[in-house]
Order: C-alpha cells, then structure tokens, then sequence
C-alpha cells in the first residue's frame, strides 16, 4: 500500500516537474518572441532615420504631405524650386509608393516645419531609386523661405479588402470647383491687420453676410495674390504671404487650396477644396496674406531673337566641366563621366544655342528675390548669382513629354543695353547690385555657358521649343502672361530650325 503511495507521488512529482520544465520553456520562448520584437520594433525606428530617408508630413493621410529628408541626424525640407512630376515619382518610389499622382508647390501642405533645406534644384530623370541619387544643388545649399516646400501626392497602395463607403470625404479628395460655382453669391473681399492699406490678411465675405472669414495659406502664391490686388485695386502683388502676422485665427478659415491662373478679374473665378468645411494643413501660423503695390516689374522674352540666333554647335565635354558643375548638360553626360572616367573629356555633345534677351517693360526695378548677402560665388564664371531658376528651356514631343532640356542653376541680373535716354543701373562684376532696370535689357548671348539645351540624345524630327522666364513665379511682375516664348523646332542631323514663335505664359 504504502509503495503504491509512494509509487504516484513519485509519478506526480514528476508530472508537475515536466509541466513546470514546459511552462518555464513557453516563457523563455515568450520572452525570446518579446526581446525578438522589441529589436525589430527598434531597427525599423532606425531604419526610418536612416540617411537619405523619406517622410511625408501634414498631409490628409500617409499618401500626401510635403517631403522631407533625413541627412546628418536629422529632418530637413525639399525646395520646391525645379521641383517636378518626375522629382515626385522618385520620391513616391522610394516611400514604397507605385507612382505619383502630382508635386505639389508653396507649401501646399503647410509652411515648412524646419527651418533648414536640406535639398533644392532637384533633377531626376525619373529612374532613379531614391533622391539622394538625383543630381540637385548640394546638402543644405539652399536659399528658399518656409513657403517653399516641396511636395507630393503619391498613388495609395489597392487596399486588401473592400473599403466600407466614406459619406464624408476629406476636402482634398473632392474635385476642385470655381468658388463662384460652389457658393452662388458675391464673394467680398477686404484687408486687415495691415500697417497700411496696402497690405494684410486676406478676409473674404459671401453675399450679404455679416461673418469675416480667412483663406488658409496652403499652396498660396503670387498668382492668387495678384487676383486680390486686382480685385481691391489695389495693383499688383508684391508679396504673397503664409503667415499670421497680420492677425487671425485658425478656426476663422473657411476658404483652402485657393488655385488661381493670376489673370483672374476676381478671386471667385478662382478653384478651392470646399467651402464651409475648410482643411488647413500645417501650423496655426498658416493664413494667407498680401502685399500689393502700384508699381510693378513686367519681364518679356524676345521670341524674334530666339529665331534668328539659334544653331547647333558639337563641342567635347573637356570644354563644358564648368557647365557640368552647374548640371547644364543632359543626365547621359553624367552616366558618361562616371562611366568612363578615363576618357569621359573626349566625348562630344551636340548643343542648341540660341541667345536670350529679357526686356524689363514694367513700371518698377525686377530685384532678385533674396537679399545680397545670400548670393553665391560661381568660381567657374567669377561672379555671383543671385537667383537660381530664372529661366528654363525645354523641348517637348509631340504629345507634350518633355524630351530635352536645358538648365541654368543661377543668372546673373545686369542691364546689358539700355533704351535711348536710360541710364544701366545694375551690374555683375565687383559685386555689384544686380537687377534688371525699367526699359533695359539683360542678353544673355549664345556665346555665354549653359544657355543652350543639350539635344544629344534627342531623335530628329519635329518638337516644340519653350523657354521661359521666370517660371515658377516666384518674382512679382505684372504679369506672367508673357514670360515664355513657345516656338516650333525642326531637327535634322545637320541643322536645327526655330520658328512661329508666339508669346504666353510659363
């Protein structure tokens, strides 16, 4: 009796051994799992700090926002200067993304929210892996102010499972609508909190309502600020601004994504998000304002010049290295030299040379838009440059695709010939004021680096030819309506021919 006894003691004695041995292994294996975790948790934490790291911020969900990038330990913006659809698809890419639906401009998604830019004059060709890869103006060169964050709206991954229907969409899925079309009424207008009437927060009232409201600053340039001052009479736009220092609070906003061509009588002709239920991304400081003025620079291109200089000329790249430091040449002048880097200088490329002449016929000085002590030293062309995007040139395909191009990353601004009786007020050398003084001209001649486009890699046959000047806006002028000379190009593998040229917008 007493062996049976001490027989299933025993047995029981070691079942509870092996079922302790067996909890204490699940334990092991749950604190293995746990530790496990915790280190995958930790390196994707790093993993999305990594160098050259992509994020998107205050957008309406994960697919939107303006970019920003992760360099030396820490987050900094994109400039929006040259920022494009091919810029954006990279960047969509690189986040994980399909493609890109648009970039967007101006701080579309609200001011930057760091105050360095890490990446400004962004060139990709599209193929590229990540930004990091693209060619642009150096870590940290930059000279853009909060309202100049790139951004981008990127392809949603297909979702997994059916979603269930949004009664409520968010305003930036909506289709965009005329103001006017929306509300039915008379939109009104007025100024406030300005040290003069010139100026201030943009307060916009509908019908005969007795209730203010403001326009959120999202995406807010100088082409809606130019329908304000024309809608007040007050001139022309000298500044558009996202900022409240004019006063204002966020909840007062009942306008956002306002989008104007600039040649609008008034602003309710203009496109918005909707009305009544307005989004406004970014931080509190995000209202729209202006500053008007009755002067005003108006930049027109000579299109008849184009024609008449225009020609080809094949020159090795040993002649072109200080253009190349200014990204002047296409991208398969730089595959080429990284490439072959013992002979890369005697490879040749075929340019299309043409001269420019900008003719200052406003009312008003066209200043560069940063202060001088911001300008930069090009040591190749010794002189400083005082704006980056001043003009573009490009050839586009039959449907429109943009084929070639040329790039200037800075210009020098000088009165170069002048009308009878106007004396030249600006000049390059010496580090001297630059502009472009009313009823002068500043040539930049076929003879000058980088004003060209290299056609190397292009087929021939028929295309169209646009330069512009000016291009993204970012200079106040009367109008932009002339700024772009848009012509037809016939290449051959001898020549090249510009002709019916005609003047319009950018």
């Amino acid at each position: 009796m007493r062996a049976r006894a001490c027989a299933g003691l025993a047995l029981a004695l070691l079942v509870g051994a092996a079922l302790a041995a067996e909890a204490a292994q699940a334990a092991a294996e749950a604190g293995a799992r746990a530790r496990k975790a915790q280190l995958v948790r930790k390196h994707l934490r790093r993993l999305k700090k990594r160098e050259g790291a992509l994020r998107l911020v205050d957008g309406a969900d994960t697919t939107q926002g303006n970019v920003e990038v992760f360099h030396l330990g820490r987050w900094g913006g994109v400039c929006d200067d040259e920022w494009d659809e091919r810029d954006a698809a990279v960047a969509c890419r690189q986040l994980g993304f399909k493609g890109a639906v648009r970039a967007t401009h101006n701080s579309h998604f609200g001011p930057a929210r760091h105050s360095k830019y890490w990446m400004d004059n962004m060139l990709c060709t599209g193929d590229e892996k990540s930004l990091g890869e693209c060619r642009f103006e150096g870590w940290g060169s930059s000279d853009c102010t909060h309202a100049e964050a790139a951004g981008v709206e990127c392809l949603p991954h297909p979702p997994t499972t059916t979603p269930a229907p949004d009664s409520s969409p968010h305003p930036r899925d909506s289709p965009r609508l005329r103001i006017l079309d929306v509300t039915n009424q008379k939109l009104t207008l007025r100024l406030v909190g300005g040290r003069v009437r010139e100026e201030g927060r943009v307060e916009v009232k509908l019908g005969n309502s007795s209730s203010w409201g403001l326009i959120c600053g999202d995406g807010w340039s100088l082409l809606e600020a130019g329908v304000v001052c024309r809608q007040l009479g007050l001139g022309f736009a000298a500044d558009a601004v996202q900022t409240d220092f004019f006063g204002g609070k966020p909840e007062a906003i009942v306008l956002s994504g306002v989008e104007c061509q600039g040649a609008e009588s008034h602003l309710g002709e203009c496109l918005h998000d909707r009305l009544g239920d307005a989004v406004c991304p970014g931080k509190r400081e995000n209202i729209a304002g202006v500053v008007c003025s009755d002067a005003m620079a108006d930049l027109v291109i000579d299109h008849l010049e184009i024609m008449r200089t225009a020609h080809l000329e094949d020159r090795p790249l040993y002649f072109l290295q200080c253009a190349m430091e200014e990204n002047c040449l296409a991208s398969a002048a730089y595959r080429i030299q990284k490439e072959n880097p013992g002979n890369w200088h005697l490879e040749t490329r075929r340019l299309l040379r043409f001269t420019a002449r900008i003719l200052n016929s406003g009312t008003a000085e066209f200043r560069p838009m940063i202060p001088k002590h911001m300008w930069e030293f090009h040591q190749c062309h010794m002189h400083y440059h005082s704006m980056e995007v001043f003009a573009t040139f490009d050839i586009m395909d039959s449907k429109g695709k943009k084929v070639a191009e040329g790039h200037k990353a800075s210009f020098c601004l000088e009165d170069n010939q002048c009308l009878p009786g106007v004396k030249p007020t600006f000049a390059c050398a010496n580090f001297g004021d630059q502009g472009i003084s009313v009823n002068c001209s500043d040539i930049y001649r076929h003879t000058i680096d980088c004003q060209w486009v290299d056609i190397s890699d292009l087929d021939p046959g028929m295309y169209t030819f646009k330069v512009a000047i000016n291009p993204e806006f970012k200079v106040a002028e009367m109008t932009y309506e002339n700024n772009a000379a848009v012509c037809t190009l016939y290449y051959s593998q001898s020549f090249a021919h510009i002709y019916n040229c005609a003047l319009q917008r950018p």
